[in-house]
Formats: structure tokens, C-alpha cells, sequence
């Protein structure tokens, strides 16, 4: 069928009727896992700042992990690869206090950007992912006495969901089960971080506690977003301040994640370990028998494992990012474009940072 004519501007002068107001929309925001949902896309204004936030009032529920704007595409390529950065400890004496919100305008999402609190939480995400370059999830390492604490609390809440199941409903998403879970979860939280906090920091659950929290979803929405993980990444940040060891291996080793519609770090991280892999490349993703032998030792494979389970239709058309950058030729250039696109996407976008804390170990 050959496609119809372009229209001459006597034709667009003619055309005056309209079209119903329950259209649904050529553009927008791609929201649910299972399909491809749209939310309006923001108004633009003269104020706005289209490179680094939507306008304040734009506040999807939930939000994608990665929607980029053609405009934004190109600014995010130039940009320099963020560097790791060593995470300064305190030393006492100490002044924990309650977290809060701050950023409800673009120029908080500036105020933010410039401060060594923000240069320094991307370089600790930038060193956790250098931390396991090369490695596969069951390769051997130090497990310290508070590490196997933090892990036994994840295990745990993961034994919750057996506990607390899912309740026979009719919709797909926002079980009303997951309150439950959550009320559990705050319920104990303090109580958890008090296993493996030493007594003179144990006075610091008033400012983590929140972090890790609000770094497992939200309960009255009932959704989970990048602005959820990246709390759960402030969680770790928090321990790493204070001299704790940190743990990455049981936030990040059961794929379920899917870079369109709630996690960006295990990508982070996942690139990371296939950099100067021998054999498999980022079109790799596109082997089946490789996703099914390989995806239990590397985090880049399980996410993509786990979207073409729980999506239907051609990857190319539910993913369309993914499989743009399984072209890309090496994972060292996939994981620095991740970590790029996660400073901008994530960190400097309103509606996901709003939601952000600051408190005495990350400073507003």
C-alpha cells in the first residue's frame, strides 16, 4: 500500500474539524511495564529548563527510569563520563537529624548539581560500579560481620512477600498487599539498622531509617520508581559516610528490573561487570540461550531477561532504548553512557528528585 500524498496548504486550510478530546496522545510518558501507557507531556514554558527538569507542577506517579527527549539526546553524548570519587567519613561529633525534602523547582535541581554533595553521591554510584567491573555475581569476596547483617535484613524482607500474599484483585498493578509489606517494613525498620549499627551511631536511624524506608517503594500510590532506588542508593551512601562497608550483591542479584519502568542502577552496574568481557557484547542481549545460561551471574542480562518475560511484542518496540544500545560496539561505552544518562535523567529531573532527602550525612 503505497503511504498517501503529503497535503498542499490549501488542504491544511481546509481542514477544520476536530478530533474527539479522548484521543489518545502522540506523545508522552511510557509508564507500565506490561504495556504503553501514556501520560500528557509536560507544558513547555519561557521558564523552563527542557535540558535538565520538566516544570515543577508536571508530578507523574510513576515515571519511567528513561524518556529521553530528542533535544537532550545529543547534550547527554557530550557530556563527560562522571568519575568515581572517594565517600569522606565523619568523624564526631555528631548531629544526625530528621531528613527532608528540598527540590521542588529546576533551580533546586541546579543549587543541587553544583554542590559537592551531589559530585560526590554520583561518584560513589560511579565507584560501586567500578568496584565490580569484570566480576560475575558468584565470584568469591570478603564478607565482613556487618556486611552478612545487611544481607540477612534483605533476605528477610524478601521472605515478607511469602509471608504477605500478593491479594486476588482485578487490577494488575498496586496490590493492596504491598501496604502490608511496607507497614512491616517501617515498623522494623529501626530495629533492623540497630543489628548492625555500633552504639555510637546507633543515634543515626533518625536520619537513615527515611532513606531506607522510602527506598522500597511507596505505600499510599503503591508504586516503585528511579526516585525510590535512588533513596536506597542514599541508604548506602549514608553507611559508606559513616564507615560502614556497604552491600551491592542483594539489591542487585534477582532481576527484576526493566530500565523503562523502575530500575537504572543494576544496568549501571550490570555494564560494568561485562566490560572487556571475552565473548559477550551488548548485542548479546539478543541471544536467547546466553539470557537463559548467563543471567543468574551477570545483573545486565537478568534486567533484560526479566523485560522480554514480562513484555510482549518485538524488543525493539517495547524497548526501543535497549536495542539501540546493544549496538553499541564495547560495555565500557554502554556503562559510561549509563552512568551519563543516569546524572541526567535521574538526578536532574524534578519529578524523580523531589522526592530526595537531606539531612547532616547528605547536606542540602
Amino acid at each position: 500500500m503505497e503511504p498517501p500524498p503529503p497535503r498542499s496548504p490549501q488542504d491544511e486550510a481546509s481542514h477544520t474539524h476536530s478530533h474527539p478530546s479522548t484521543s489518545i496522545p502522540v506523545t508522552g510518558t511510557r509508564c507500565k511495564c506490561g504495556g504503553s501507557t501514556t501520560y500528557a507531556p509536560p507544558t513547555q514554558s519561557s521558564t523552563s529548563w527542557p535540558d535538565l527538569s520538566s516544570p515543577p507542577a508536571y508530578r507523574p506517579i510513576r515515571a519511567p527510569a528513561l524518556n529521553l527527549p530528542p533535544n537532550n539526546t545529543q547534550a547527554i553524548i557530550l557530556t563527560p563520563v562522571p568519575q568515581s570519587q572517594k565517600v569522606p567519613t565523619i568523624t564526631p561529633p555528631f548531629h544526625f537529624q530528621i531528613p527532608s525534602k528540598k527540590i521542588t523547582s529546576p533551580d533546586d535541581i541546579r543549587k543541587f548539581h553544583d554542590s559537592p554533595t551531589s559530585k560526590n553521591f554520583l561518584g560513589f554510584i560511579v565507584a560501586l560500579s567500578e568496584s565490580i567491573r569484570g566480576r560475575k555475581i558468584s565470584d568469591p569476596c570478603h564478607e565482613s560481620l556487618t556486611v552478612s547483617k545487611i544481607v540477612s535484613i534483605i533476605e528477610n524482607l524478601s521472605l515478607w512477600v511469602d509471608q504477605i500474599p500478593p491479594f486476588q484483585q482485578t487490577s494488575r498493578y498496586g496490590n493492596i498487599s504491598y501496604r502490608t509489606w511496607h507497614e512491616r517494613l517501617t515498623e522494623n525498620a529501626e530495629s533492623l539498622m540497630r543489628q548492625f549499627l555500633p552504639d555510637d551511631l546507633k543515634p543515626s536511624t533518625i536520619e537513615i531509617v527515611p532513606y531506607f524506608s522510602d527506598g522500597f517503594g511507596n505505600s499510599s500510590r503503591i508504586d516503585y520508581g528511579t526516585g525510590h532506588e535512588t533513596n536506597f542508593a542514599a541508604w548506602l551512601y549514608c553507611l559508606a559516610r559513616m564507615g560502614l562497608v556497604y552491600c551491592l550483591e542483594p539489591a542487585g542479584s534477582h532481576g527484576v528490573w526493566g530500565l523503562d519502568d523502575y530500575h537504572f542502577l543494576p544496568f549501571i552496574f550490570g555494564s560494568s561487570q561485562l566490560i572487556d568481557h571475552k565473548y559477550m557484547k551488548p548485542k548479546s542481549i539478543h541471544n536467547e540461550d546466553i539470557l537463559e545460561n548467563f543471567s543468574s551471574e551477570y545483573m545486565y542480562l537478568s534486567c533484560t531477561g526479566f523485560i522480554k518475560k514480562v513484555k510482549k511484542g518485538p524488543f525493539a518496540e517495547h524497548s526501543p532504548l535497549l536495542d539501540d544500545i546493544s549496538a553499541v560496539p564495547h560495555w565500557k561505552k554502554v556503562n559510561g553512557g549509563m552512568l551519563k544518562m543516569y546524572k541526567a535523567e535521574v538526578l536532574e529531573k524534578v519529578p524523580i528528585m523531589q522526592h530526595f532527602l537531606f539531612g547532616w550525612l547528605i547536606k542540602w
